[in-house]
This record gives structure tokens, C-alpha cells and sequence, in this order.
């Protein structure tokens, strides 16, 4: 897990190009005002979704965890708490290849709260548990670059 803000370029201008990508799309598209979707920059090696959602309390949520694809995660507006944890230390359900989503049960090991500008980079091993509420509920909206690995 890497966990930043996309204006303080030194916590991330060491990351590959693909990575820096996403910030540089972010930075050259108006993305709060994007409709909630799938965009491809790259085909299906690289794309973003822009997500527009209401938080809500961690018992509603679920733990995921991916194979094929890095989570980049790039908050654009509100407030979302992301728990995490290591999928080794986890119990794995069955995984959707063709979904590109691993289920999980297990416990937070950390969690982050991302606010406008704040960037989260999950890794395959790296379980994350999204939309959940910080204060009170909240309507989201966010983009999850994906980073075919």
C-alpha cells in the first residue's frame, strides 16, 4: 500500500511511469465532473472508473483483493474511510477471474482516510475494505484507475 496526496509530487515521483500516469490523468481531465463510468486510457491494460457513492458503516462492507490489476484510488470529492490488511493473514473466498476480484474475511491491520486529492495504491496483497462512512454518511466520488499488473 501506498498512501499519498497527488500535489505533493515528492511522496510519489519515484513510482513507475504507469503509476504516474494516473496522476497525470487526473491532473489533465476534469474529473469531478465526469459522469460515473469506465473511461479506457489503454485499452483494458489501463483504465479508470469514476465512482459516485454514499459511505456507509463497516458492517455493510466487504474485504476484496485483486490479481491481474493494482487499485489506484484517487479521491475527488468527500471524505472515505478504507480499511486494510494483508490478504495472507485472511481467510480468501473464491476468486472471479473475469472479475478480477478476490472476497476476504479477515481484520484491519490499518486504515486511511482519504480527502480530496488523497491517493491510495493497493498492491495484489494488499486486502482493502472501500466506503466507509468517516463521521456520518456521505455522497462520494472517486476514481479507481486500473493497473494491469
Amino acid at each position: 500500500m501506498i498512501y499519498g496526496n497527488v500535489e505533493q509530487k515528492e511522496t510519489w515521483q519515484f513510482l513507475e511511469e504507469k503509476l504516474t500516469a494516473c496522476f497525470a490523468y487526473v491532473k489533465n481531465h476534469d474529473m469531478l465532473h465526469m459522469q460515473p463510468g469506465t473511461y479506457e486510457i489503454n485499452g483494458r491494460h489501463f483504465y479508470v472508473n469514476v465512482s459516485e457513492y454514499t459511505t456507509t458503516v463497516r458492517s455493510e462492507r466487504f474485504w476484496e483483493a485483486h490479481r491481474k490489476y493494482l487499485d489506484v484510488h484517487v479521491m475527488l470529492q468527500g471524505i472515505e474511510t478504507i480499511d486494510l490488511g494483508f490478504v495472507w493473514r485472511m481467510n480468501p473466498g473464491e476468486y472471479e477471474p473475469d472479475k478480477d476480484f478476490l472476497p476476504l474475511d479477515g481484520q484491519a491491520t490499518a486504515t486511511v482516510t482519504m480527502r480530496e486529492g488523497d491517493f491510495l495504491i493497493c498492491m495484489p496483497q494488499d486486502a482493502h475494505m472501500t466506503a466507509i462512512m468517516n463521521e456520518q454518511p456521505q455522497k462520494i466520488k472517486k476514481a479507481i484507475f486500473k493497473v494491469q499488473i
